[in-house]
């Protein structure tokens, strides 16, 4: 669970880009590829690997890509028209311990980039890649590591409706935004220098668009859940300066079978048990949630492993979030 997503440039910047609009199809592997008419695109890994021995980690490994306004309207092939960025953080759920570590790079010289040709994303030695079905995600640092084959259980999830997710009142407001929600996973999991095997479960996130949320929608809680029986849910609610969430929250409940249920703001309501401060920058953030979607008969507790999970990302995309 996250309870941030990255936001755009200012709306202002948008008009020399694309606007996420109805009407779009979906087409795939092409659109694992890189978006760079839009301003905004991420690919968003979370998951949860065990050990042989049954210690159970979590892991984010996730790819930014944000389209520079000024180097568009230069011709030169060397202009560097997108700055990546990149997150990555593991989980020690035994120890209760959390390490993560960011990057960011233009594009410039093949130190990082994110191909319209193939699936293909990079900076530095962090990259996935593949055929959309199959993935391979690798990252590392600081003693910490994953090198994960990740191969989807499931078709893309489309989600919102007319190809576009609308998060906010008015034209382009919105973005496209697909989900691959089981990915069996296999690999390497490198934990202060120790390398292990490990199998488990992922959920990805791919999303593009070029406007950023309106003044009062001051964030956002994102949930991917993944249940024993087979089906997942994806749900977030867009938080207003009030307090109350925003009207376009939205989610999609995807059956074992593949099939989707999409879900409005009015389908769900989710209850804060429990709130977590955290000791570093001083932020208040739900750590405890109940979840009910009566039309699919669900009423579930969501508790993290445990609370401190907090990314500060001051080198990178310049936000705390957890």
């Amino acid at each position: 669970m996250a309870s941030w997503r990255f936001i755009s440039a200012p709306a202002i910047e948008a008009a020399e880009f694309r606007l996420a609009l109805p009407g779009y199809t979906f087409s795939f592997p092409r659109d694992h590829y890189s978006h760079d008419d839009f301003r905004t695109e991420w690919w968003y890994y979370t998951g949860h690997l065990r050990t042989g021995g049954g210690e159970v980690y979590g892991y984010q490994v996730t790819f930014f890509r944000s389209g520079i306004t000024e180097a568009r309207a230069n011709p030169s092939r060397w202009a560097a028209k997108n700055l990546y960025l990149a997150h990555f953080a593991i989980s020690d759920i035994p120890r209760k311990t959390f390490r993560y570590f960011e990057r960011v790079n233009r594009a410039g010289l093949g130190q990082a980039g994110a191909s319209d040709k193939e699936f293909r994303v990079w900076i530095g030695d962090w990259s996935v890649g593949g055929d959309g079905t199959t993935q391979r995600l690798q990252a590392k640092d600081g003693g910490f590591a994953v090198d994960l084959t990740l191969v989807s259980q499931k078709a893309p999830v489309i989600h919102g409706e007319g190809g576009i997710s609308q998060k906010g009142e008015g034209r382009g407001h919105a973005s496209h935004y697909y989900s691959l929600t089981r990915l069996a996973t296999e690999g390497t999991l490198t934990v202060r220098g120790k390398s292990v095997a490990v199998m488990g479960v992922s959920w990805m996130d791919h999303e593009f668009g070029s406007t950023q949320l309106h003044p009062d929608q001051v964030g956002w809680d994102w949930f991917s859940l993944q249940f024993d029986d087979g089906t997942e849910l994806m749900l977030y609610v867009i938080r207003k300066a009030d307090g109350r969430p925003d009207p376009y929250s939205a989610g999609t409940w995807v059956g074992a079978d593949g099939r989707t249920v999409r879900l409005r703001q009015q389908d769900f309501s989710l209850e804060v048990l429990g709130r977590w401060k955290s000791p570093r920058g001083k932020g208040t953030y739900p750590m405890q949630w109940r979840l009910r979607v009566p039309t699919i008969g669900l009423d579930v507790t969501a508790t993290p492993a445990f609370p401190d999970q907090e990314l500060d990302t001051a080198k990178s995309t310049r936000v705390i979030y957890w």
